[in-house]
């Protein structure tokens, strides 16, 4: 038995097996949790598509109660949510707390939006007017980067839009989802919302279920081509939030002592497993040695440790795979460049890698062509702007990017030649629920957030009556 079941029409069940959840910080197993089988994820799609009808026919207005009701419920769990989710990702508690806080309000954003029907004509030989249809059960994949938040991303938006839904965490950070689905299991009429866990076993046939209408998905590049293979025999609507490697410019006139910090944080934050960090910097010749130094000296002053302890500003990467992963993307870099700060693991237990930074690297060494979703960043000299965004836009991946200047007519200018689904100017990584999130290239298809984002859970259908 365990205290974190799967939510499957209304009803919290155990799981046909158990998963063990480890702490990226002490690599210990710290709780078990339900494993849905086959027949178990079965279970839910026949419980999403019997609440279907009922759930679609239901006005905005209900809906919106619905979504205001769970923000309400998340929030006033709020402390547990981010303990519990420190422990199974990593991140310290404040940016925890944090991210509990904003899948909340991303749950409030939603009720502000409408799906209104257009009256494209109406005159004395016909009415025509363009509906956006809910599509059916919609299975969301989330990600073990930011579980609570990318399922807010992706779950108020499928029910605004009429829709019933599968959530699938990723399995090494399935509880705070359990836990979701144990806070709501009143508060969700049985079937519209189902979340269950697996051990990776389950992707593939929830993308491949005839009985599901759309998958929305977070994740890497290459996952994110399986689930387009795997769709397309139904026909499945897709849509993919994927890997990035993300751009940020630093023009010759911005302050340093001021820009190094925020540029620092935009790679850092979340021990850089966050899709849209700056993954690539590029700063001019000119000021290249004193942005390496100060970069490093920040980097160097930075406390790594357990997010449960006061002061932790950067936790362990997530999971063992990962951890192993960037390390050997520290080992190349040693190679192509010059480690300036960190170079390594930290202590002999957790997942905790230095933050990291490299320079005199260039485009063409792994770490710089490669996405490497971890605290290590390489510094990349540059002499003429344009050259840079060249440089930026040879990448496979178009997800975010940043011009850093204080002549900002001439950092948006470059902005607007930077081929990313989002560009940023004197920022990074600014997400909003308003705004709408894609990217281009090998980064994605489609959109999440904002009025964009929602009407990806929809049908279009034409009425069109002649008169």
């Amino acid at each position: 038995m365990s205290d974190y079941k799967l939510l499957i029409n209304g009803a919290l069940v155990n799981g046909d097996a158990m998963l063990d959840v480890v702490n990226p910080a002490t690599e210990a197993v710290f709780a078990t949790c339900a494993r849905a089988s086959k027949a178990q994820l079965d279970q839910a799609v026949a419980a999403a598509q019997a609440a279907f009808p009922a759930w679609s026919k239901t006005s905005i207005d209900e809906r919106r109660a619905l979504l205001l009701k769970i923000a309400d419920a998340i929030q006033a769990n709020l402390n547990d949510l981010a303990r519990l989710l420190v422990q199974e990702q990593g991140k310290p508690l404040q940016d925890a707390m944090g991210e509990i806080f904003g899948a909340a309000a991303f749950f409030r954003y939603f009720t502000t939006l409408s799906l209104d029907a257009r009256v494209v004509s109406d005159d004395a030989t016909s009415r025509v007017e363009v509906r956006r249809r809910p599509l059916g059960v919609v299975g969301c994949i989330v990600p073990w980067n930011f579980p609570m938040i990318l399922m807010a991303f992706k779950v108020p938006a499928a029910l605004l839009a009429g829709n019933t839904v599968i959530v699938k965490p990723a399995p090494t950070t399935p509880l705070t989802a359990l836990k979701l689905g144990e806070i709501i299991k009143d508060i969700v009429p049985p079937g519209v919302v189902n979340i269950i866990a697996d051990n990776n076993e389950l992707g593939g046939e929830m993308t491949k279920h005839p009985g599901i209408r759309k998958i929305s998905f977070t994740g890497s590049t290459e996952t994110g081509k399986k689930v387009m293979a795997s769709a397309a025999d139904a026909l499945k609507r897709i849509s993919l939030e994927l890997g990035g490697n993300d751009a940020l410019i630093v023009l010759d006139d911005v302050d340093l002592k001021e820009t190094a910090p925020k540029v620092l944080g935009a790679a850092m934050q979340n021990a850089g497993q966050v899709c849209i960090a700056a993954k690539r910097i590029y700063v001019h010749e000119s000021m290249y040695d004193a942005m390496c130094d100060e970069l490093a000296r920040l980097a160097g002053e930075m406390v790594v440790g357990d997010g449960l302890e006061q002061g932790t500003q950067m936790g362990p990467l997530q999971n063992k795979a990962q951890f192993e992963k960037v390390l050997g993307f520290i080992e190349s870099a040693k190679k192509d460049g010059k480690v300036i700060a960190g170079g390594g693991r930290k202590g002999d237990k957790g997942y905790f890698i230095e933050p990291t930074i490299v320079r005199d690297i260039t485009d063409g060494a792994k770490l710089v062509d490669e996405e490497q979703f971890g605290p290590v960043m390489p510094v990349i000299k540059y002499s003429d702007p344009a050259e840079a965004v060249a440089r930026a836009n040879a990448s496979i991946y178009g997800l975010g990017g940043s011009i850093w200047a204080k002549d900002t007519e001439k950092a948006w200018s470059l902005a607007e030649q930077m081929e990313s689904g989002s560009v940023w100017v004197n920022k990074h990584a600014d997400l909003q629920p308003h705004l709408p999130f894609g990217g281009s290239k090998f980064s994605g298809i489609g959109s999440e957030l904002g009025e964009e984002g929602l009407k990806e859970f929809t049908q279009v259908q034409v009425l069109n009556m002649a008169r």
